[in-house]
Parts: C-alpha cells; sequence; structure tokens
C-alpha cells in the first residue's frame, strides 16, 4: 500500500480532545470516511481496513473512543469491560468531532462524509448517522447493530445504508438485523442488509481473533462496500 499515507492525529472533540489514526491517499483529494473500532479497540486490526480503504481513494479516519486502551486477541472479558465502561455522550462527541474534522481537511472532497463500523462500530455507525444526519452521506455496518433499550432515532437518519451481516452471531444475530432492516423501511430509509450464508461474527477480520475470518466473503463484500461509499459519496 505504498501509495497511502497515515498518521496519528488529534482533533476537537466539544471543548475536549480525542485521538484518531488518520489514512489517505498520497496525492489529490478525495472523499472521507469515519471508519469505528471493534470492542478491542483501535487496534491493528482497524488499522489494516482503514489503510485497506484509504487505497481505495478514500481519506479514512478512526477515532480513538477508548482514548488509547486495548484489549487483546484473546482478553475478550477485557474487551466486554472496556464496551460497556465507554461513556455514550462521549463516544457520541469523539464520532462527530472526527465528521467535523474530515469535513474540514484539505485532502477531502465534499460536505458529506462516509461511515464504516465493525461490530461495536457497526453498532455505533447507526447512532452517528441519526446524530448527524447533515454530514452523514452513507453508511455500511458489519455485523452491528443496536439492540435492546439504547436506540438511535432512526427517523433522523438521512444516509443510505447498507449492512453485511453473519449468519452465525451470537452477538449480532441474523433475525435482529433483517427485523432493524424491516422497522428501517418502514420508516423509508433507503437501507439494505445482507446475511451471508456459513459465516460468523467479525469474518472481514484481518487479525481473525475469533476464527471466524471468511476470505472468500470477504472478497465478494468488499468490493460492494467499496463501490457503496464511492456511489454515495460522489461529488
Amino acid at each position: 500500500m505504498s501509495s497511502i499515507t497515515s498518521e496519528r492525529v488529534e482533533f476537537p472533540s466539544n471543548g475536549d480532545t480525542c485521538g484518531g489514526y488518520l489514512a489517505r491517499p498520497e496525492s489529490g483529494t478525495a472523499p472521507g470516511v469515519v471508519m469505528i473500532q471493534e470492542w478491542w479497540g483501535l487496534d491493528s486490526g482497524l488499522i489494516e481496513m482503514a489503510d485497506r480503504l484509504a487505497d481505495e481513494g478514500f481519506v479514512v479516519l478512526c477515532p480513538d473512543l477508548y482514548r488509547g486502551q486495548l484489549a487483546g486477541h484473546t482478553e475478550m472479558d477485557r474487551a466486554g469491560e472496556l464496551m460497556s465502561s465507554l461513556p455514550p455522550d462521549r463516544a457520541a462527541r469523539d464520532m462527530s468531532g472526527a465528521i467535523d474534522f474530515l469535513v474540514g481537511h484539505p485532502a477531502v472532497t465534499g460536505e458529506m462524509v462516509g461511515v464504516m463500523g465493525f461490530c461495536m462500530g457497526g453498532m455505533l455507525s447507526f447512532f452517528l448517522a441519526a446524530n448527524r444526519p447533515d454530514r452523514v452521506g452513507a453508511v455500511v455496518p458489519f455485523y452491528g447493530y443496536p439492540q435492546g433499550d439504547n436506540q438511535p432515532d432512526y427517523a433522523a437518519i438521512a444516509a443510505p445504508i447498507q449492512g453485511h451481516m453473519a449468519e452465525h452471531d451470537d452477538f449480532f444475530g441474523p433475525e435482529g438485523a433483517k427485523a432493524l432492516e424491516a422497522r428501517l423501511k418502514e420508516l423509508g430509509k433507503d437501507v439494505s442488509f445482507t446475511v451471508y450464508p456459513g459465516t460468523g461474527h467479525a469474518f472481514m477480520a484481518p487479525h481473525n481473533a475469533l476464527g471466524t475470518q471468511d476470505l472468500e466473503t470477504y472478497a465478494k463484500v468488499w468490493p460492494v462496500a467499496v463501490e457503496f461509499l464511492r456511489t454515495n459519496l460522489a461529488g
């Protein structure tokens, strides 16, 4: 991926400061995408996915929602603790700040950005789309969506959503995904969820922490997600 450049950045977050990882093409301008982490944190797997998306021609910012804390890929209990202790208001501010940083970056084209999230990040992508319909132009959640009592204002979402879900998923089951898809369609939203047969949670993850990585599905899904972002963020 010699055609990209990357750096650690800091950006304003409603009176606070959040850090993140920024990857972009070495030259020229490109659409911006906020990429939201799995429950492990801003780890090597997320950085690799950000680099891959930058190599496709996007300026990608991964906000560090855990503020430097990480769980190892064998530390599921630690990851769960980090996720459950993440202050929702701070996460919302940090993700919103990431959008504003991207929109103001000289390498970013347009006033709308995309959102891509994995696992916990997939769930949070719906909240970000609902909180910032003024700037979110496309949403791509992977195997994650809101559940239980904590739900965003789905009516506020303006961006099209292309969801990619696993068939065998103990965290975010396919039945719940399809129910949410139906709910969003009833609200008149432009939404499409695909459940991939035979896949397990985190089938896209380069670190393969759960042993569910599916390279064949990845090869089919990744170009579809990239084209969705290109189409909806063009111009």
